[in-house]
């Protein structure tokens, strides 16, 4: 797994043997682990099997070329950079994949600093982005966003109105609760869905080169500037610009930021006239921005401009009901990707996991349910497994098992709640409630059939708890 790894590790994609092995030395003499792959192909069965931190490929090659290669990898690993090294075409044709998602290009023959410099600019955003998670997609939701609890439903109604507007939003919230997805829903239901959606991290900026990254710069504009290049803005232009942890940009750059939402004018570094862009600004954080106003770590001016909407995106366990649709999701998710089939969760398991505070929010969650996959045995995933993700104080049933209670796949054992006529919107609620009957279930098993321990742990009202046990039919002998 990737937490056990002690070097960065980087894909290499060339059609040419000679790229390959300089590449190869290059890398592993700064101390990466580089694998290497002599088609597209090759390289994006490569991604599926090793996870690697960072990819880079020609734009020309046989087969699958660099571009469909970034589609595929794009769509299916998201979390992981893409280079596209080109010796093909002009600079013009490298930004426009960079458009479409890849992280940065670097043109034949390569510098050695500029290569080095990039990578590790790129393992540092895709170390971030796996920090910050980036959440569930459902198909089947307009927003993509999975949850049934009255706190994501309100969530939804507030990205699906403000999307349409060319608002600024800014969207607040802890770590791990999926605060990209809701940057990515909001594009994907706006007006500029078909533009670019460009993203960047400010904490993974080096603070000398964020002006650069976000504004672009002009040639001989600081030591290392050998060729003009277009920044962030220049990049989203008549799409949507993603800032994440907008709280730890500079001051300096707020300043020119600022700007850009005022006037819609941008300055490379080193440019002598300012440059006209189009783009619709979504920021996000982490921090109380108006804590760091209040010491003078963020311009108040500027924290108006970018509040002009906020979207807060819940922990997860103030949303602990959406528990069973989450690890339902996960389960298929990963089962599918390690190639295994796709376990039951136990009442035991799923009282345990409702139990734990989840400080790392739905990320914490998604480890715990990849790493019960790997490390279960039997198509029933118990409360041992789990272990010591879930640590809350939490009194077990005394029997464990995959038998009411427990979560199932449909077409697994369990009760299995099918599609019907009705259409997608009436199964999802059908699966749903199915999904809050077993959880209330197994906490209330978990507590003893004590109602009130087991309202605090689903956090729920006594009340709310009472009315959702008489909808579904639950009984208590307390």
């Amino acid at each position: 797994m990737r937490e056990l790894r002690d070097r960065p590790h980087v894909l290499v994609a060339d059609d040419e043997p000679n790229v390959r092995k300089v590449l190869g030395a290059l890398l592993d003499q700064a101390g990466y682990t580089v694998t290497a792959a002599a088609t597209g192909e090759e390289a994006l069965a490569l991604v599926r099997a090793q996870d690697p931190d960072v990819v880079i490929s020609d734009l020309k090659m046989p087969g699958m070329d660099g571009l469909a290669l970034l589609r595929e990898i794009r769509a299916r690993f998201p979390e992981v950079p893409v280079l596209l090294l080109t010796a093909h075409g002009t600079v013009e044709v490298a930004v426009e994949a960079m458009k479409r998602g890849a992280y940065d290009f670097l043109t034949k023959p390569f510098d050695r600093d500029r290569v080095l410099e990039v990578v590790a600019k790129a393992i540092g955003q895709a170390e971030s982005s796996r920090r910050e998670f980036q959440g569930p997609l459902a198909d089947d939701e307009p927003t993509g966003i999975i949850g049934a609890s009255g706190l994501m439903e309100e969530l939804r109604r507030r990205v699906e109105r403000v999307a349409p507007a060319p608002t600024t939003v800014l969207i607040t919230g802890e770590t791990g609760t999926g605060k990209e997805l809701v940057a990515e829903a909001l594009h994907r239901l706006s007006p500029r869905r078909g533009g670019p959606l460009v993203r960047i991290n400010c904490g993974a900026l080096p603070e000398n080169l964020v002006e650069a990254e976000l504004f672009g710069h002009e040639r001989g504009a600081f030591t290392g500037a050998e060729k003009a290049r277009p920044g962030r803005f220049e990049l989203a232009d008549g799409g949507t610009l993603f800032l994440d942890e907008i709280g730890e940009l500079p001051l300096a750059a707020q300043v020119k930021l600022l700007r850009v939402l005022q006037d819609g004018l941008i300055d490379r570094v080193g440019a002598s006239q300012p440059r006209r862009t189009d783009v619709r600004l979504i920021t996000a954080t982490h921090r109380q921005l108006g804590d760091l106003v209040g010491v003078g770590q963020f311009r108040q001016d500027l924290y108006f401009r970018l509040n002009v909407v906020e979207i807060r995106v819940p922990p997860l366990r103030d949303r602990i009901a959406d528990l069973p649709l989450l690890v339902d999701f996960f389960l298929g998710k990963h089962a599918r990707r390690l190639g295994r089939p796709i376990p039951s969760v136990s009442s035991a398991a799923l009282a345990l996991l409702a139990g734990h505070p989840w400080p790392g929010n739905v990320r914490e969650l998604e480890n715990a349910i990849e790493r019960a996959l790997l490390l279960g045995d039997g198509a029933c995933l118990e409360a041992a497994d789990f272990s010591p993700t879930a640590t809350a104080d939490v009194s077990l049933p005394a029997v464990a098992d995959c038998g009411p209670g427990s979560i199932a796949r449909p077409g697994a054992s369990g009760d299995p709640v099918a599609p019907t006529a009705t259409g997608i919107k009436s199964a999802s609620r059908a699966i749903t409630q199915e999904a809050q009957r077993r959880l209330i279930r197994a906490a209330l098993e978990a507590s003893d059939g004590n109602v009130t321990h087991t309202a605090a742990r689903l956090g729920l009202s006594r009340r709310g708890l009472q009315i959702k046990m008489k909808e579904f039919g639950l009984r208590t002998s307390r």
